[in-house]
């Protein structure tokens, strides 16, 4: 073994020990792993690493990267994240937004009620004209598009064959693997909606949770984040390209609270324009989907819905700013009620979902990542395919992601 291989095998284990330190805490795994079994094994096998104890590995790793130029600032990076989710269950507490720069590598920082005003004002524009509020719109729309429950068990078909057409839309962007697999699973007692899993060896899978109704309008802008062009399609191209071609064993481990997963989750939130610009992603459904299922047409703006919901992550990271200071539930609740126009059924989920370890924190990458990625691709401009095939690609910190410059 080479001393890189093995500062690497350090770099994994130092990952896992401190993901088992969390899951032992309580909390649902903090990694995505596919590399070698036998790393794994080795810290399965000894014994629980003290968080104190952890800090201080990842001290020593971070003055001892053996690579230069973007690897070393990628684990550089990564490892200044491990260090500041070690050193939090060590005890240390700082200001949440120090947090969210030391571990998610933004200035994350209040987004002003303005901002989310004017989510409201675009949704408001983009729906059915209809009395009552604007939330009672929104959900009188959500529920004109449920997949009713006697037909659930035909979803996997719906998200597989929607999968198929963003992938076959995908490859003017970036060529995808011919032997590439995916399946898709409903899933129980979880607080996610969906999550796009990789395996490895080009094989995934997208997680669908059944006890949340299906909203068919939502059905490409979900499936667009968690398969193709989002999280499968960037695990797939990344462990083939960095990992297989380039032998990047550090890629083979993502360390979900670190700053590449802000990039990640902005470009799962901007996955569907860029595959579905315009009205397509409504046309699609309305024309492919509907029929399936003897409905009608997709209503409203669905494009522009879709952005609304996009810009109203900024509530779900204002709440999330209000949990880690540890506010009331009823407060928290309020604040989401008003700005993230959630029901009380959602409310609940959301504040299940704000209190798993790790989340209070990963919610900020949602909104911040969307901001920044979307700034950074600019769809449908003169560059934009090379640039979102960069983010699919390439190792990028959200430092990376200046908007492109108008030609002069």
């Amino acid at each position: 073994m080479t001393d890189e291989t093995r500062w690497l095998r350090e770099y994994v284990e130092l990952a896992l020990d401190l993901d088992r330190t969390v899951s032992g805490e309580g909390g649902g795994s903090l990694v995505v792993y596919t590399g070698p079994e036998q790393w794994r094994q080795a810290v399965a096998e000894r014994p629980p690493r003290s968080p104190a104890a952890l800090v201080d590995q990842a001290e020593a790793l971070a003055a001892t990267v053996p690579f230069d130029g973007q690897r070393r600032r990628y684990l550089t990076a990564t490892l200044r994240a491990i260090r500041a989710v070690a050193a939090h269950h060590r005890g240390d507490r700082v200001d949440p937004y120090r947090y969210a720069e030391l571990v998610l590598g933004i200035a994350a920082g209040w987004v002003p009620e303005g901002d989310l005003l004017a989510g409201h004002d675009l949704l408001d524009a983009a729906l059915p004209a209809g009395p009552g509020s604007l939330g009672e719109r929104l959900r009188r729309w959500q529920q004109a598009h449920l997949l009713p429950a006697d037909r659930l068990d035909q979803l996997p078909e719906l998200v597989l064959a929607a999968d198929a057409e963003a992938r076959r839309r995908t490859e003017p962007i970036v060529a995808l693997p011919a032997a590439e697999r995916i399946g898709c699973e409903l899933v129980t007692g979880t607080h996610f909606l969906a999550a796009g899993q990789y395996h490895g060896d080009l094989r995934s899978t997208i997680l669908v949770n059944r006890d949340v109704p299906a909203n068919l309008a939502d059905l490409l802008y979900v499936v667009c984040h968690e398969g193709h062009p989002g999280h499968i399609a960037e695990a797939v191209l990344k462990d083939r390209q960095l990992v297989g071609e380039q032998g990047r064993l550090e890629h083979q481990l993502r360390f979900l609270l670190s700053p590449e997963f802000v990039v990640s989750e902005g470009l799962g939130l901007v996955a569907e324009e860029l595959v579905f610009p315009g009205d397509q992603a409504q046309r699609w459904l309305t024309d492919q989907l509907a029929p399936k299922l003897d409905r009608g047409p997709i209503t409203g703006d669905l494009a522009r819905i879709h952005e609304a919901k996009n810009l109203l992550w900024g509530a779900w990271a204002n709440a999330a700013t209000l949990a880690s200071q540890g506010r009331a539930g009823a407060e928290i609740a309020g604040y989401l009620q008003r700005y993230a126009l959630l029901d009380d059924q959602e409310t609940a989920a959301a504040l299940g979902s704000l209190r798993a370890p790790g989340m209070h924190l990963y919610t900020h990458a949602y909104y911040h990542g969307y901001r920044l990625v979307r700034g950074f691709i600019a769809p449908h401009t003169p560059g934009w395919q090379r640039r979102a095939r960069q983010l699919l690609t390439e190792p990028n910190l959200p430092a990376d992601l200046a908007p492109p410059q108008p030609a002069s």
